[in-house]
C-alpha cells in the first residue's frame, strides 16, 4: 500500500498531513470533491501528521519567497526530513500544490512527487479547513497571518530603486508621441483657419510652430508696418523671410477677418505653442531619465531610440531578457508574421531603424549593420539592467565599435577585437564607479552633517526657552553692551559728584546707594526694546554669569576712586570763603 503524505504551505507555518486509504480516495474522486466541503467526512480522510509554525514574519517572508522561486529552503528540508517517512518497507509519495517546487524537493530528497488531481482537491479541502485541522489556530489568527505576509511578500516584490524606475520612460515616451501628433494636427488647423485671413504665410514659413508664432504676432495682416520687422525677424531669425511676409501682407488675396474671430484665432495658436513649448520641455526630461535608468543604451542608440525599446519590451528587464535576434525586429511583428505567412522575405530590422547608423550603411549592408547593433543593444541593456552603478562608459565603447564597424563595411578598415574594447572598457567603468561612490558617500556625510547641526540648533533653542520662561527675560547682545556703557557712565558721574568725607561719613552707606542706583539703571535698560525689530536673544546661566562678573569689575574702579581732588576743591572753596 503506497503512503501519500500531502504538504500545505501556510502563511503560519509548513504543515505535512496524512491521507487515509489512497486507493479508496483515488477511485471514488467525484465523492472527494463532495467530501471536502464537509468538515467531519474530510476529517475522516485526512489527518495532520505535522506542522512546522514560522518564528517570525521575517522567516515566514524568506520560506514564501524561497517557495515562489521553485527552492527547498532548509525549515521545510528540516522538516520534511523529521517527518516524513523516508525509509522502509511502505513507499511515501508527497503530494505537492506547485509542480516547481515539486521538481526541486525530488531532486533533494529521490523521493516520487505528485502534483494534480487527488492531491489538487485534498489542497482545496486543506485550505478551507486549514484553522480546524491545527490545533490552537483560529480562523482569524490563520487570515492575520496571510494578511501580513501579503504585504511583506508584495513589499518585497515591489521594492525598487527610485531613480531607476522604467515606468516614467515609458509614459514619457507614449506622451511624446501623442505630444507630436496633437501638435501637427492643431497646427494644421491653425494653418486651415487663419490661412483664409492671410494665406500667402503658408508659402512664405512651413514650419508648424512658427507658422503658429506668427500667427499669434501677426494678428490682422493690414496692421503689419516696417515698425513690425525687427519682432518678425526675432520669430523668423532671417530678415529676408521677415521682409517677404511684410511684403506678402500688402499683397494678399486673404479675406477680411472679425475681431472675435481672430482672438479666438491667436488663443488657439497660443496653445499649440505652449504645447510645443511643454513637448521640448518633456524630451529634456526624457533624456535626464534616460541618463539615469539606461546610460549604456542611451550614448549607443539615442535617448528617443532606446526608450522606444524599452516601452516595446514592457519594462527594461524584459528588454535585457531578449535575445539580439528579437531586438532586431523588436516593433516589425507584423511584417514578420506576414513574412512568415506568405513566406517572403523577413524583416530586417524594426524599431532599431530610426538610429543614424541604419541610415548612414549603404543599401547592400543594412542587414549587417542591423543585426550587428541590435547584438550591442542586447549588451547594453543587460550592462544597464543589471549593473549596481550606472555609468555611460559601456554605451561609448559599444558605440565606437559601432562606427567601426561601419567604415569597415565602406573602406575596409579592420575593427578593433571585442575583448580588448571591452577590457578597456571594465578599466574605465570602475574607475568612474569609485568616483561616484566617492561622490554619494561624501554628499550623504554632509547630510549627516547638516542634520546633527540642525539637531543642535533645535536642543539649544530648547534650552534657551526654558531659560527664558524661567527667567521671564531676554535681551539682545546690542541691548547688553548698553546696559554695561550705561552702568559705568552713571559709575563715574556718581564718582565725581559724591564728595569723599561727607562730615566724616563712612563710605558703606554711600557704596549702597550706588549698587541701588546702578540696579536703578539697569532695570529700564533691560525692560527697553531692541534695535533689531525686537528679536530677542534668550541668556544661558554662562551669559548672566559673564554680566556680573563684568558688573563687578565696572563697579570696583568706581568705588575705589582716588579722593584727592575732591577734597583740593574744598579746601579751595575754604581758602575763598576765609579771605571773603
Amino acid at each position: 500500500m503506497v503512503l501519500l503524505h500531502v504538504l500545505f504551505e501556510h502563511a503560519s507555518g509548513y504543515a505535512l498531513f496524512a491521507i487515509k486509504e489512497v486507493e479508496e480516495i483515488g477511485m471514488l474522486l467525484p465523492q472527494v470533491e463532495e467530501s471536502v466541503l464537509s468538515i467531519g467526512k474530510f476529517n475522516s480522510m485526512v489527518s495532520l501528521a505535522a506542522f512546522f509554525p514560522f518564528k517570525s514574519a521575517q522567516a515566514a517572508l524568506e520560506n514564501m519567497n524561497a517557495i515562489s522561486e521553485g527552492v527547498v529552503h532548509a525549515d521545510l528540508k528540516l522538516f520534511l526530513e523529521t517527518n516524513l517517512p523516508l525509509s522502509g518497507k511502505k513507499k511515501a509519495v508527497l503530494g505537492v500544490s506547485d509542480a516547481k517546487i515539486g521538481a526541486a524537493l525530488q531532486e533533494e530528497f529521490t523521493i516520487s512527487i505528485q502534483t494534480g488531481g487527488v492531491v489538487a482537491e485534498i489542497g482545496r479541502g486543506v485550505r478551507l479547513h486549514f484553522h480546524s485541522l491545527v490545533k490552537g489556530l483560529t480562523a482569524q489568527a490563520a487570515s492575520k497571518a496571510q494578511l501580513g505576509l501579503g504585504h511583506s511578500y508584495s513589499r518585497a516584490k515591489v521594492k525598487f530603486n527610485v531613480n531607476r524606475v522604467d515606468n516614467m520612460i515609458i509614459q514619457s515616451i507614449a506622451l511624446l508621441d501623442q505630444l507630436d501628433k496633437d501638435i501637427n494636427t492643431f497646427s494644421m488647423r491653425v494653418r486651415e483657419w487663419y490661412g483664409y485671413h492671410f494665406p500667402e504665410l503658408i508659402k512664405v514659413v512651413s514650419d508648424n510652430s512658427m507658422y503658429c508664432r506668427l500667427a499669434q504676432l501677426i494678428g490682422n495682416r493690414k496692421e503689419l508696418s516696417e515698425e513690425s520687422l525687427p519682432s518678425l525677424e526675432e520669430v523668423v531669425m532671417d530678415s529676408a523671410k521677415a521682409q517677404a511676409i511684410l511684403d506678402a501682407s500688402r499683397s494678399s488675396m486673404g479675406m477680411d477677418i472679425s475681431p472675435i474671430d481672430l482672438i479666438n484665432i491667436e488663443r488657439f495658436s497660443d496653445r499649440v505653442v505652449s504645447l510645443a513649448a511643454y513637448r521640448l520641455e518633456l524630451q529634456e526630461y526624457l533624456r535626464s531619465k534616460m541618463s539615469q535608468v539606461a546610460p549604456n543604451l542611451a550614448a549607443l542608440i539615442g535617448e528617443v531610440v532606446g526608450a522606444r525599446l524599452i516601452s516595446h519590451a514592457g519594462s527594461l528587464t524584459n528588454l535585457a531578457k531578449y535575445p539580439a535576434s528579437t531586438v532586431q525586429i523588436l516593433g516589425a511583428e507584423k511584417a514578420l508574421f506576414r513574412a512568415l505567412k506568405t513566406r517572403g522575405n523577413t524583416p530586417k530590422y524594426g524599431l532599431i531603424f530610426h538610429s543614424t547608423f541604419i541610415g548612414r550603411a549603404a543599401a547592400k549592408n543594412k542587414g549587417r549593420i542591423s543585426r550587428y547593433l541590435a547584438n550591442k543593444c542586447t549588451i547594453a541593456s543587460r550592462i544597464d539592467c543589471f549593473s549596481e552603478v550606472p555609468t555611460s562608459v559601456f554605451g561609448d565603447k559599444l558605440r565606437e565599435q559601432v562606427e567601426e564597424r561601419l567604415s569597415f563595411y565602406e573602406t575596409g578598415e579592420v575593427p578593433r577585437k571585442n575583448v580588448d574594447v571591452m577590457k578597456d572598457a571594465v578599466k574605465e567603468a570602475t574607475d568612474v564607479a569609485a568616483e561616484i561612490k566617492r561622490k554619494i558617500e561624501k554628499k550623504e556625510k554632509k547630510r549627516k552633517k547638516r542634520e546633527k547641526k540642525l539637531q543642535e540648533l533645535e536642543a539649544n533653542g530648547e534650552t534657551n526657552g526654558e531659560a527664558e520662561v524661567e527667567n521671564g527675560e531676554a535681551a539682545t547682545p546690542v541691548v547688553k553692551k548698553k546696559k554695561k556703557k550705561q552702568a559705568a557712565e552713571e559709575m563715574e558721574v556718581e564718582a565725581e559728584e559724591t564728595p569723599a568725607a561727607e562730615n566724616g561719613a563712612e563710605d558703606t552707606p554711600a557704596k549702597k546707594k550706588k549698587k541701588r542706583k546702578a540696579e536703578e539703571v539697569e532695570v529700564p535698560a533691560e525692560e527697553a526694546p531692541s534695535p533689531d525689530n525686537g528679536a530677542e536673544e534668550t541668556e544661558t546661566p554662562s551669559k548672566k554669569k559673564k554680566k556680573k562678573k563684568t558688573e563687578a569689575v565696572e563697579e570696583e574702579p568706581a568705588e575705589e576712586t582716588p579722593e584727592t581732588p575732591v577734597s583740593e576743591k574744598k579746601k579751595k572753596k575754604k581758602k575763598k570763603e576765609a579771605a571773603e
